[in-house]
């Protein structure tokens, strides 16, 4: 098993390599187009910040994760799991990352997943800070 698992992990297939050779060829369309999609989302997600009374962030200058400050009495991973088992918006606790009161957003995919998940989650702040009063 230990020599297949090297055999397959060191060694690409056919296809793999097929495809790495056409994203080498073509990645300046490939990094444009991703660049372009990571600048309209940060601006959906900065937008959505400036405008929820409970988040708060240090805008990202780089790069495509974001943490999220929230003002709630409620530990990072319930609010996650609350929040997915609501609304099916999934964020990482900050308390797996030692920064217990953050989430941790990645926004590097879908513009338009990105643009329905927000909306839940500001329900989801609305319903919690109720709740929690």
């Amino acid at each position: 098993m230990e020599l297949h698992r090297d055999y397959n992990t060191i060694s690409m297939g056919v296809l793999h390599d097929f495809f790495g050779c056409l994203a080498l060829e073509n990645r300046d369309k490939i990094l444009a187009r991703n660049q372009k999609l990571l600048r309209e989302n940060l601006q959906t997600l900065d937008a959505w910040v400036q405008g929820e009374p409970l988040i708060s962030y240090v805008k990202p200058q780089a790069g495509t994760i974001a943490l999220l400050k929230y003002d709630l009495p409620i530990g990072s991973r319930d609010f996650c799991i609350r929040l997915l088992q609501r609304y099916g918006v999934m964020f990482t606790p900050g308390e797996a990352l030692d920064v217990e009161g953050y989430l941790r957003i990645g926004f590097a995919n879908n513009p338009e997943v990105l643009k329905s998940g927000l909306p839940r989650v500001s329900q989801f702040l609305r319903e919690l800070a109720a709740e929690l009063q």
